[in-house]
């Protein structure tokens, strides 16, 4: 039978081991805490508004920026507050107030596609004070799980959808149906694409070969040099504009065509501004109305004249427009220059002197 003093050694290492385990316990706690301040910390209370909770649940953890700074305290229904009826209060540790603003966000977020939802909250925008306890941060549209398997099925209708067009495509190039099946299928086109194929090599074989106008083109220099010659005397010519040389390079460095210029086009103001002054014919034509009139009755007598020329009154009208008359004239002019050429030729047979003696 075990003596007192060794029953009494027995119950202090059991509670040395219980005392030893307990504050293990509380440093777990403690270090668990950590993220959020310490469990003695001072805790600042905030609360979101979401439509769905997207499975968030109490002890979630709540990040700033991705770092974790607190946990959900509860989560519960405010039917008054549609159409954002999801109260998510939280508890962050105080030591991060500086890093938050009433005008920070929150978001609900998964750990991965299948991992637990989380609160967590934005301040990359935020500029205003800190927030008070129990302040409502407002909230930005995060898509959910369900949201998330919605978009996926929607993108597999789609890409079977793609997958029915591609394989009626393969099916149609398959036949010699369109342009692509034809070339597919059609060995006639085949072998046209395969002369045509032939032909282009041999034609850039011949032209690589210096045959033909753009073989020269390609492999003889006599173009380039003529290029080139060309580029020289055009710089000669530019040359010889710049040092003020024929007739171009005067117009450009000689100041007397400049002034000469100059003087006609001063002495053209001098002329126009005579003439706005009414001095001259010009200027009494522009602005004397009483010599404009007798001006504008001269040509109106003469389109008269022409008028009646034109309609064949008078001589001169007879003579435009009656042919007769025209060859009567004509006809007298020749037998006047027939008789004037037979009197130089024996002038005795039409001037006969007669002297008569009373």
């Amino acid at each position: 039978m075990p003596s007192r003093k060794e029953i009494q050694w027995s119950q202090l290492r059991v509670g040395a081991l219980v005392s030893s385990a307990l504050a293990v316990l509380v440093g777990l706690i403690i270090l668990m805490s950590g993220s959020t301040g310490g469990l003695f910390a001072r805790k600042l209370t905030l609360r979101c508004y979401f439509e769905n909770a997207a499975g968030v649940k109490d002890g979630a953890p709540v990040t700033l920026e991705g770092v974790t700074i607190g946990n959900v305290t509860h989560v519960h229904v405010i039917p008054a507050r549609n159409p954002t009826p999801v109260e998510v209060t939280m508890q962050v540790g105080e030591e991060f107030i500086h890093d938050l603003h009433v005008d920070s966000t929150g978001s609900i977020a998964q750990a991965g596609v299948l991992g637990d939802s989380y609160v967590d909250i934005t301040s990359a925008h935020a500029s205003g004070p800190p927030p008070a306890n129990n302040a409502e941060l407002k909230t930005s549209g995060s898509p959910s799980i369900q949201d998330v398997i919605r978009t996926s099925q929607d993108s597999i209708e789609e890409v079977h959808t793609l997958t029915r067009k591609i394989e009626k495509l393969v099916d149609s190039l398959n036949t010699t149906h369109g342009t692509l099946g034809s070339l597919i299928n059609d060995p006639k086109l085949a072998q046209k694409i395969t002369t045509i194929a032939t032909d282009l090599q041999t034609i850039t074989g011949a032209i690589a070969g210096g045959k033909g106008s753009l073989g020269k083109l390609i492999t003889d220099d006599t173009l380039y040099e003529r290029a080139n010659s060309a580029v020289d005397k055009l710089d000669k010519i530019t040359t010889d504009l710049n040092d003020g040389k024929g007739s171009a390079g005067k117009f450009l460095k000689d100041e007397t065509l400049y002034d000469n210029l100059n003087a006609a086009v001063k002495n053209t103001n001098d002329l126009v501004a005579q003439v706005n002054a009414g001095k001259g014919s010009l200027g009494m034509l522009v602005k004397d109305p009483a010599f404009a009139k007798k001006l504008d009755d001269t040509v109106s007598r003469l389109d008269s004249i022409l008028q009646g020329v034109d309609e064949g009154k008078g001589t001169l009208g007879q003579l435009a427009q009656n042919r007769s008359l025209y060859d009567h004239a004509d006809q007298t002019m020749d037998q006047s220059q027939q008789l004037v050429k037979a009197i130089r030729e024996d002038p005795k047979k039409y001037f006969i002197i007669r002297l008569k003696l009373f």
